[in-house]
Order: structure tokens, then sequence, then C-alpha cells
């Protein structure tokens, strides 16, 4: 049924006015077959009856009819054989029309011979409509059998093809102007779908226009309004984030500045790594609220060079990460929230997995960045909820190793903003390799490093 029933309004329109053609004509073929039935009912009966009557008459008045000349024949036995097929409501009509008249006959038979072909072309003329012969026995008592003759029509296939040529004339005329009409209703909702598809809060588009029936107008201006709104929320958003990221690090500044003054130089130090920690939180959480908008236009970048550099700076501090040597990929991306999503993953593995070793792998349409630890992994139930904000799994990351549960949900908004996606699988001989996906659309053709 999915197949046959169009998608498109236009087609739904089309379809739904065809098939109310297609009753409508059928029902107007069926009246037509019930009159026809009732005008040559009532022409081949109406002479018949009159024939009949007459023949009655002149019968008692002793001039009846003979057997070998005249519209009404007299024969001794009955000529309807087997092979003929009777007419009932034929029968019912002379019944009913002889009684009338007064007269009460034993039997009344009919049957439909056959045309037979020398009669129907003869004189070179064409066949013509009446085809068939319907022969009418009338008994009278002791008398033998009334006969008479009338045409019949064979068949009614004309009236089908009248039928079909009746109903494409009507869906040429009808069924053309409703596909343009609903093309033309329709073409507003399509720009509609397409500004729909299209909307990106960060980008101010033109507005809709307002076009096509008044529902359909006032379902784009309910659009173009919506987008407004949303567009108005997002930057009250921004401006709110700023201001809590103004308000929370003033008086971190200030601590800051304050813990100088702390004679123990242990207490010192954790009282610092404490406001970094905060720092880094805040700066994760404002981060993940702006994704939907980021600040920092896309640029052509390096990717082997972006994750090399990212490397390299855990190595600076000690931390135990190789990077496998990859020809140069250019793709165009947020370099500051790529190198952000990256880090982040390098920093799971480096906490939680003892190590990190970073690969770039550009097979075919797709670049794959794997960050590949040593650690315990993840329970496979698990491997999707690690994404979500502020999820920490207590059996393998505990409040010693800091963080909040941001570093994931960050890195997939930032690797979805760019197109790709992230994933998380366990490998078989132990720890966990976290994959980012790019589309290999956004890059150019890898070109090897220079010597």
């Amino acid at each position: 049924m999915m197949r046959i029933w169009p998608r498109s309004l236009a087609g739904q329109m089309a379809l739904l006015v065809a098939i109310g053609l297609f009753v409508a004509q059928a029902i107007n073929f069926g009246l037509l077959l019930r009159e026809r039935r009732s005008l040559l009912l009532e022409q081949v009966t109406g002479p018949a009856i009159a024939r009949l009557n007459d023949a009655i008459e002149r019968t008692a008045n002793g001039r009846g009819p003979v057997a070998d000349r005249g519209r009404v024949r007299r024969m001794a036995f009955n000529p309807i054989s087997p092979a003929m097929t009777p007419e009932p409501t034929v029968e019912e009509a002379i019944r009913a029309g002889l009684a009338e008249a007064g007269h009460t006959p034993l039997r009344i038979v009919t049957g439909v011979r056959p045309p037979r072909p020398e009669v129907e072309n003869r004189r070179g003329q064409p066949p013509r409509r009446w085809r068939a012969e319907l022969v009418i026995a009338v008994e009278q008592p002791g008398r033998g059998w009334l006969v008479t003759r009338s045409g019949w029509p064979h068949d009614t296939m004309y009236l089908v093809w009248r039928l079909i040529f009746q109903t494409l004339i009507l869906y040429g005329i009808i069924l053309l102007p409703v596909l343009w009409i609903g093309r033309r209703i329709s073409r507003p909702l399509r720009d509609l779908t397409r500004a729909a598809e299209g909307f990106d809060p960060r980008i101010e588009g033109p507005p809709v226009p307002e076009q096509g029936p008044l529902d359909v107008s006032a379902l784009i201006a309910a659009f173009n309004a919506l987008r407004l709104r949303v567009a108005a929320m997002l930057d009250e958003k921004d401006r709110m984030l700023g201001a809590i990221g103004h308000d929370l690090r003033t008086p971190l500044a200030a601590l800051r500045v304050r813990i100088e003054s702390v004679e123990d130089d242990g207490d010192r130090a954790r009282m610092a790594d404490t406001i970094s920690e905060m720092n880094r939180m805040l700066d994760d959480i404002l981060s993940l609220a702006r994704m939907g908008r980021p600040s920092e236009p896309a640029t052509e970048v390096d990717l082997a060079a972006l994750v090399d550099a990212v490397v390299e700076d855990f190595r600076d501090l000690g931390q135990d990460v190789s990077f496998a040597e990859t020809p140069r990929l250019r793709l165009r991306l947020r370099p500051s929230l790529m190198r952000r999503a990256v880090r982040n993953l390098i920093e799971n593995a480096v906490k939680y997995g003892e190590a990190a070793d970073v690969r770039i792998d550009a097979q075919g349409q797709r670049i794959a960045i794997h960050v590949i630890d040593r650690g315990p992994g993840i329970p496979p139930d698990r491997l999707g909820d690690v994404f979500d904000p502020f999820t920490r799994l207590e059996t393998s990351r505990n409040r010693e190793t800091g963080g909040i549960g941001l570093g994931l949900a960050l890195a997939r908004s930032i690797v979805r903003d760019a197109g790709g996606e992230i994933t998380l699988a366990n490998r078989p001989e132990g720890g966990l390799c976290a994959t980012i996906t790019l589309a290999a659309a956004r890059a150019a053709s890898p070109s090897p490093l220079p010597r």
C-alpha cells in the first residue's frame, strides 16, 4: 500500500480525485446499465405484447396467424431449444402485458439465439448493434404456440469502452489542473522544509516568504516567528553564560591571590590545585553550553599537525603518549575546538589507562583518529552512558582522578559539530579505543610529509 500511495501532497490530491472520479464513473455506469436495461425491455416487450394480443384476438375471430409468414407465427411445438438463453424479465413483462389485455396463456418461454454470421454481414453491411435474436413463444390451450422474434443486443462491451473513454477525458480535463494546483500549494511547504532543514541559529538568514493558502501561510509565519525566538533565546543564553563565567572567575582569581599568604607549602599547593580544577570545570561547562553557537570560525587546518601538537603538549608534561607519523590531511574545521576534543580523549587515556597511543587512519571516505589506552576498559553496557554530561563510572573512575564527567560529552559535541562521530570500543587485548570519525569530503587528498 505504501508503494502505491504517493508521498507528495500533489500526488495524494491527484490520487484522491482520480479515485473519486472512478467511483463516480462506476456509479454512472451502473445507472446507465440499469436505464439501458429498462429501455431495452420496454423496446422489446412493447411491440411484442401488441403483436401477440393482436394475434390472440384474430385467432378468436377465426383469422389467426399461420406458420410460414407474418410477424407472429403459429407453431405446433415449442421452438425454444435448451441451448438458448432464457430471459425471465421479458417473460414476466409479456405475461403482465397479456394479462392486462385479459389473456392468460398457459406458458410463456423466451430464448436468445446467437447471431449468425451470414445474417450479420449480408449485403456487405457491417455488423449491427442488434447482434442476436430473441424468440418469444406463448402457448395457447389446444392450439399450439404463438411465436414472435425481436432483435437483442449480444453484449454490452461498447458501454464499457464508452465508460473508459469518458473517464480518460475527465482525467485529462480534471487531473492535470489538480496536479498543477497541488504543486503550487505544496511549493511553499517545500520552501519551508528546506528552511527548516538548513536552519542554523548561528546564521541569520532571510525569512521564508509567506505564500500559499491561509493555513500554509500561517504555518510559515509561525516558523519565521519561532526562528526569531530561538535566535533571541540563544543570544540571551550567550549573554547569561558570559556573565556567569565572569562572576565565577572573579572570586576564583581573588582566592588564587589570597592563597599566596598561606605559609604551609603543602596546603597552598592543594588550594591552588583545587582552584585550577574549578577553573577547568567552569571552562568545560561553559564550552559545552556554548556548543550550539561556537564563536570560532571554521578554517582549513592540517589535522595531522593539530593532533601532533596536542601530543607534544602531553609529552612536555612527562606523559606517556605516542603518535604515529601521518601524511598531511587538510580539513575544514574549528581548530581550537577539535584540539580540545582530542586533548580530552588523550587526557582520559592517560588518566585512566596509564598511557595513550594516538593514530590517524585515512581510508576512502573517512578519516579516523584513534586514541588507545591500556586501562581496564568500560563495561559494554555502559559504553553509551559515558557520553552523558556529569556521568562517571565509579568502578573504574573515582573522585581522586578529578573531573565531573564532562570531557567525553564535550568531545562528542565538538566532533558532531564538525560533521563526525565519536565511538568507544573495548579492545580484545585490553584497554579502550576512542575513535573520532570525520568525513573525508571535508578534506583534500593526503599528501606526504616533506623530507
